[in-house]
């Protein structure tokens, strides 16, 4: 009886954790936007979606306040908000402004994705077969390769498509908690890296034999596409928005509803090849709702951008962050045992960052391209404006642009991974 007091919540009300949820994450943004110096170097290094992890992961653990076990809300958010979010943020998606940046932008682009999903399997190689004892022993291989799914989810396509990849692959609370971490600190610390390169941009291109002239250009592009979308949303251009982004939410639960029996009939043949994931419903769920906002994104549906459409499905995934956050447990994140993953993370960056400077090297590509293509990649919409405004203000929006690009392919791209990794896990 005491172990079950102990475990139980102080609030057990959905709506008064939804409300304690928003509360948070509307601190959290406030002080992110506030414009005061300490927050504004605090965020530069803490990024605000860390703490929409863990600040409500605090909630749970110490503080015993609120239980994601015990709540519906992250149910509701990973099948409602989540596939909502994928059709708002590909929505946007302006492959003739893509176009555009020119064919080094794309290439450099489309080179940290394969570095991403070549950096997985390469670095669980290495760990399994060079240095096993690194690999924790709480965590079977299983795990491990699942749990890396999360992570190339966010170094492709985001936020997003890293809880996708959570529910996908069926990585649980603590796993997803520890890939956070390894996640974000590897990824912060090769963003400093691109910062302080940013500084010495014009010795790099010399070494890259690079041409910057086409990044002038891009100044004016980019100037005149925030123009064109800017828009304030009336109530009518906010319901059709929430019309597409939802009935395609049904559409897309309808589609996996269809597709998953038929994949279950034939689970011995996808165990077969080690693709059994592809029997899971919210797999095709993420899949049906990715393709549907890309598919909408070349028709007239793609003006919903002007009016929030990539700003409503920002905050539909912080909501689902948030939720994700009450069903971590903090003391399991920090055991000593889970160190070693952070070489998994360290080895996959580096084989992206070779691929990329390779690449940059072949094509001539300047340094800018290399920056905001990794942190497009990498980082996403949340830190690639930030390497590009190192450059220069002005080149902001590229950075968005082309992280858009990553929520495009951030599923499959992921997908590809995830699959390769439990190859070789499995093999």
């Amino acid at each position: 009886m005491e172990n079950m007091i102990e475990s139980t919540p102080y609030f057990t009300n959905d709506a008064v954790v939804l409300g304690i949820l928003m509360a948070v994450l509307g601190i959290i943004f406030y002080l992110e936007s506030s414009g005061i110096p300490f927050w504004k170097k605090f965020f530069i290094y803490v990024p605000s979606l860390l703490l929409c992890y863990f600040v409500p992961a605090l909630l749970k653990w110490p503080l015993g306040l609120v239980d994601g076990e015990v709540s519906q809300l992250y149910f509701v958010a990973s099948r409602y908000l989540l596939p909502a979010a994928l059709i708002l943020l590909c929505l946007g998606i302006d492959f003739k402004g893509i176009m555009k940046l020119g064919p080094k932008a794309i290439i450099m682009f489309l080179a940290g994705t394969l570095g991403i999903v070549l950096g997985g399997p390469i670095s669980l190689l290495m760990l399994e077969y060079v240095f096993p004892s690194l690999i924790p022993g709480n965590i079977t291989l299983d795990e491990l390769w699942r749990g890396m799914s999360t992570i190339a989810g966010s170094w492709i396509g985001g936020g997003a498509n890293q809880t996708a990849m959570k529910e996908v692959f069926e990585v649980s609370d603590n796993i997803f908690g520890i890939m956070i971490v390894v996640d974000v600190i590897v990824a912060n610390i090769w963003m400093a890296l691109l910062l302080v390169g940013a500084n010495f941009r014009d010795k790099t291109n010399k070494l890259l034999n690079a041409d910057n002239s086409a990044i002038l250009e891009l100044e004016q592009r980019m100037e005149d596409y925030q123009a064109s979308v800017k828009k304030i949303p009336t109530t009518s251009e906010v319901f059709i928005m929430m019309a597409v982004a939802f009935g395609g939410v049904a559409l897309a639960h309808w589609g996996s509803d269809t597709i998953t029996p038929i994949m279950q009939d034939n689970i011995t043949a996808l165990q077969g090849m080690n693709l059994q994931s592809l029997a899971s419903g919210f797999f095709w769920l993420v899949v049906i709702a990715t393709t549907i906002g890309l598919v909408l994104s070349f028709t007239k549906a793609r003006r919903l951008e002007g009016v929030g459409a990539t700003r409503w499905g920002s905050v539909f995934i912080y909501i689902l962050v948030a939720t994700i956050g009450i069903k971590m447990d903090l003391e399991q994140i920090f055991d000593k045992e889970n160190l070693g993953l952070f070489a998994i993370g360290l080895t996959w960056m580096l084989v992206h960052v070779i691929i990329l400077l390779v690449t940059a090297k072949i094509i001539k590509a300047p340094f800018f391209f290399v920056a905001v293509g990794s942190q497009a990649n990498v980082g996403g919409a949340a830190s690639a404006p930030i390497v590009a405004s190192a450059f220069n203000p002005s080149l902001a929006s590229v950075g968005v642009l082309m992280a858009v690009l990553g929520y495009a392919l951030g599923t499959y791209g992921a997908l590809i991974c995830a699959i390769l990794m439990e190859i070789v896990a499995v093999g």
